[in-house]
């Protein structure tokens, strides 16, 4: 069978019992990254008698056939560099291909900082959304935020420290400096943090450049029904009444608490 097991993402005293076993015990183990995996080994006391295997981005298509063998014929346990296996991670093309060749795929649970940065962020924890790593582009990170706009579940996202004041001020674009958000860093190590607040709040502490690894939470949209269509047709109406299309837009979206930018993308395609 094929075991996704998850390792700590920071503080070692979260590997369970079962990740401990399994690392002293098994025959086969897949990793992200095997130096990593040798350094987390020494660092729990534990001598590993298993053959080990890389599983990353760049080799995960050429090593999936003969690691799907293994997995049918034994059991292949298969690790992250921190967290679950999968999440943001290698190993979806594993699994799937296990699982449609009729093997057995099974779980070791452990620490994700998705949860874990949910859990302590005061937003809504009833539906939410893991949108991974945000694009390293202004332009595309307010794409990716114009498509989530109207969503109401929190959203969780993944970004590096010297982007996070980037991202924030996309955010603040997009969303708005007033909706709710949380941002989590260092989680489980000794100096985790979590900062509450607005965006345009979060996007000030950002400029302090605070360090480690960052869980973004952004909270979901109020309901609220925006005809976009009727929006549109104001953005136009001001456009024949002499005014610039951006200032027509800027105004009509400011009117109704919307994106300027989703607003002048949806007018421009309306008329093509």
């Amino acid at each position: 069978m094929l075991i996704l097991a998850a390792t700590p993402i920071g503080n070692l005293s979260d590997a369970s019992p079962r990740l401990r076993e399994l690392l002293a015990e098994s025959k086969f183990i897949a990793a992200e990254d095997t130096r990593s995996l040798l350094q987390l080994a020494n660092a729990l006391g534990i001598q590993m008698q298993a053959k080990l295997f890389s599983l990353h981005e760049h080799n995960e298509l050429h090593r999936n056939s003969a690691l799907v063998e293994l997995a049918l014929d034994d059991d292949l346990v298969l690790v992250s560099d921190a967290g679950m296996p999968t999440v943001s991670d290698p190993g979806f093309v594993l699994v799937r291909s296990v699982a449609a060749a009729g093997g057995t795929v099974t779980v070791v649970p452990g620490p994700s900082a998705v949860i874990s940065a949910l859990a302590v962020s005061g937003l809504p924890t009833g539906r939410f959304t893991f949108e991974g790593f945000l694009p390293r582009k202004s332009g595309e990170r307010q794409n990716v935020f114009a498509e989530l706009l109207q969503e109401r579940r929190t959203m969780i996202f993944f970004e590096s420290p010297h982007r996070l004041l980037d991202a924030l001020i996309d955010a603040v674009a997009v969303f708005g400096p007033d909706r709710l958000a949380a941002v989590s860093r260092e989680l489980t190590k000794k100096f985790e943090e979590t900062k509450r607040g607005s965006l345009a709040e979060l996007a000030d502490w950002a400029r302090t450049e605070p360090k480690g690894e960052m869980v973004l939470i952004i909270g979901g949209a109020e309901e609220k029904t925006v005809n976009l269509d009727l929006l549109i047709e104001q953005v136009n109406q001001l456009v024949a009444s002499g005014n610039r299309l951006k200032e027509a837009v800027i105004e009509i979206a400011d009117a109704n608490d919307f994106s300027k930018k989703l607003l002048y993308d949806a007018v421009l395609s309306a008329r093509k």
